[in-house]
């Protein structure tokens, strides 16, 4: 799957870019819109790790057309895990963002971009810290409520890794979180 978000994101920014140099007037649609988003995240490891809790992010972002948007956030992924092994992630993360809009009111959107995150983690009560960069791509569906305000549904996946040193040298815990959120949207 790794290999395959940069060769998403290049589809995604030739496609958008062929179809804005088609497009007649893309100029209303350009500019800065900000958002949030609050949902379910499901921890998935082989480890102690694995768990179910809730996420929050907030979101940033400058749409070059209708077509693509750059996009970063900041991301709580909350406290996870058991009592012998939990962590807690939070982060930063940078995205392409390519949407096609459906209907007047309706647009579809996949996003692919990386993940910088810090990890605070316990594990059989030796305590420590970890941060990372991990890949993420995400899919989902807006909804124009008014010409400037959307509300929108999405899952996005991200592959973290925790890397507990302090535990055991060879201590990485493969790890992936996904996320299935809904949230809002502004545009300027």
């Amino acid at each position: 799957m790794k290999k395959f978000i940069p060769i998403i994101a290049s589809s995604i920014a030739i496609a958008s870019f062929s179809a804005a140099v088609k497009a007649e007037d893309m100029s209303n649609d350009s500019g800065l819109y900000v958002g949030g988003n609050y949902g379910y995240l499901k921890v998935d490891s082989e480890d102690d790790f694995d768990d179910n809790n809730d996420v929050v992010q907030g979101i940033v972002g400058y749409r070059f057309n209708s077509f693509l948007a750059l996009e970063g956030s900041y991301i709580d992924f909350g406290k996870y895990g058991g009592s012998l092994a939990n962590a807690s992630t939070t982060g930063y993360t940078a995205a392409l963002k390519g949407t096609l809009p459906i209907t007047q009111t309706t647009e579809l959107f996949v996003k692919a971009g990386q993940l910088w995150h810090d990890t605070d983690y316990e594990v059989a009560s030796i305590k420590g810290s970890s941060d990372d960069k991990s890949l993420f791509a995400g899919a989902g569906v807006n909804f124009k409520v008014t010409e400037n305000l959307l509300l929108n549904a999405q899952y996005t996946w991200y592959d973290v890794d925790l890397n507990a040193d302090n535990v055991d040298s060879d201590s990485k815990f493969e790890t992936d979180f996904n996320q299935a959120s809904v949230g809002a949207e502004y545009r300027f």
